[in-house]
């Protein structure tokens, strides 16, 4: 769907553009050469009702031009300043929320063209605990947002809901240690999956920041559909080079890189970096009123992302 719209509005503006273009250089010039042809033939001056009429474009160029500029500055800002995108699922409760919209950096990690997202100008790579938007490896035209675990040449091991990450070596004399994340228990019951409340802790990846996560102590860990990375026991991974290892806070409730392996850096998009407006949605069972239709405004959750 966001291919699909990137192409789109590609092309309007290309469309658009062409028409400011032909008739600035063209059809203007045209109409002022005829304006002439029929003022030499005149017996009389023609007054300036009569040429201001010869001379206005056709209402299909007034629209093109009109239309042009405000479309060129919405897939400039759309295309490599800031995207909007809607969340569809829990997965990352409780960072983001079903019905969250947030704002995606997209010259954060470099500018891309917009139909193939292929990488213009380098700009940054993601750092540990970035939460990011990407295209889903396995289909591409789905857009994914999770957040960054483990960086290039990390070792990750997730067992028994427990997150273990050794950092990459990067040619320092003293490699890093494996070690297990620290977490930190908040409550339990404040969130619910299928009716069964889950478990709310604050994990910290790096020293200087931390984020909430959820877990669910009901559901044993699918190790059995676990990504099986050639040479790496169950539950391992090393993340190759160009890539990220990428997963849901909502630990026991995400489709991430535990299932499919890595994302690539070329499928990134860009940054989370705001909550710009959140709808509720919940209603009372049997309730008549469309799923889609808000049922109510979270302004208490308009802000940066953590």
């Amino acid at each position: 769907m966001a291919n699909t719209f990137a192409l789109i509005l590609v092309t309007v503006t290309f469309v658009t553009g062409f028409v400011w273009l032909l008739d600035r250089w063209v059809l203007v010039k045209q109409r002022a050469a005829k304006a002439r042809q029929i003022q030499q033939a005149a017996q009389t001056p023609l007054t300036a009702e009569v040429i201001d009429k010869l001379m206005t474009e056709p209402v299909w160029v007034e629209q093109c031009k009109g239309i042009f500029p405000v479309i060129a500055a919405v897939l400039v800002l759309r295309s490599f300043i800031y995207e909007p995108f809607q969340i569809p699922s829990g997965s990352m409760m409780p960072t983001l929320l079903e019905g969250d919209f947030i704002l995606v950096n997209k010259y954060v990690y470099g500018l891309k063209e917009p139909i193939t997202n292929q990488t213009l100008i380098g700009t940054g790579h993601p750092q540990r605990g970035d939460v990011v938007v990407f295209k889903y490896p396995e289909n591409p035209k789905i857009d994914y947002i999770k957040r960054v675990i483990g960086l290039p040449g990390d070792k990750i091991i997730f067992r028994n809901k427990e997150l273990y990450l050794q950092p990459a070596c990067n040619d320092s004399k003293v490699c890093p240690q494996l070690k297990k994340i620290d977490t930190s228990f908040i409550e339990s019951g404040a969130y619910s999956q299928l009716g069964m409340p889950l478990e709310h802790y604050s994990e910290k990846l790096t020293t200087s920041k931390s984020h909430e996560i959820l877990r669910n102590t009901y559901i044993p860990d699918r190790v059995g559909q676990y990504y099986q990375q050639p040479g790496q026991s169950e539950g391992e991974w090393v993340v190759p080079e160009g890539h990220y290892f990428a997963m849901g806070d909502n630990r026991d409730n995400s489709l991430d890189s535990r299932f499919w392996g890595f994302v690539p850096e070329r499928n990134l998009v860009g940054k989370a970096v705001a909550i710009w407006m959140s709808f509720e949605f919940d209603r009372p069972a049997g309730s008549s009123v469309p799923k889609w239709i808000p049922t109510g405004v979270r302004f208490n959750r308009i802000g940066s992302i953590q």
